[in-house]
């Protein structure tokens, strides 16, 4: 069996393969909001009551990357141009997301651990399963319905979250050390969401300029 077979459309769309993603995407998206659990109280108890969606950036990205699978699973596509819509952004958003916190926190793991917060099990754990999110956004993306609007739209609510979750401090708590450089996180979270979209739009025009030869 060739290596490639395991980043193949055969492998990768297998329903075999798609309910396997989704049971660990729904499992990891409910881990991700009990761990957001405490930051969620105290945003609710000290913030406006809107700014709760913007607390738990992973969970909410394998929400949205689970609804994904679950298109890819039940739905051949939507009938009506809305149906169409609404599955682009929600898969647009499944990427995104899921590269952007996919990467951003396996950096804040690595970073707090070279400035010296002491690093467990729980934190080889997280940069494992944010490692896979960014993966598995880069794996599927050429098989989803996006397209450059989408990943638009897309992009646009990342940067929202960013411009909240530092404009009004809801962002996800960080290693101690990393309280100390907050700026270079800010600007480094904003530079994130920026790449997420240029390397999936990348990966948009190369799946669709084979389209066009194959065509």
């Amino acid at each position: 069996m060739p290596l490639s077979w395991f980043w193949s459309r055969a492998n990768l769309m297998s329903r075999r393969m798609l309910w396997l993603l989704l049971i660990v995407n729904v499992l990891g998206t409910v881990y991700g909001y009990i761990w957001y659990g405490e930051q969620l109280i105290e945003t609710a108890s000290e913030k406006p009551i809107w700014m709760l969606v913007f607390v738990p950036d992973s969970p909410t990205a394998s929400l949205f990357f689970s609804f994904s699978l679950i298109y890819m699973l039940i739905y051949d596509s939507p009938k009506t141009k809305l149906g169409q819509a609404i599955r682009a952004i929600i898969e647009a958003l499944g990427v995104v997301t899921s590269v952007k916190y996919g990467i951003w926190a396996v950096a804040m793991i690595v970073a707090g651990a070279s400035m010296g917060s002491p690093t467990g099990w729980q934190d080889w754990m997280l940069i494992g399963s944010h490692l896979g999110m960014a993966i598995e956004g880069l794996l599927y993306v050429r098989f989803m319905k996006v397209g450059a609007i989408a990943i638009g739209v897309a992009t646009g609510w990342l940067l929202l979250n960013d411009t909240i979750d530092y404009q009004f401090d809801v962002f996800p708590w960080l290693p101690k050390p990393l309280y100390d450089v907050l700026p270079v996180v800010c600007a480094c979270t904003f530079a994130l969401s920026l790449f997420s979209w240029v390397v999936t739009r990348a990966v948009i025009a190369i799946r669709d300029s084979k389209t066009i030869v194959k065509a």
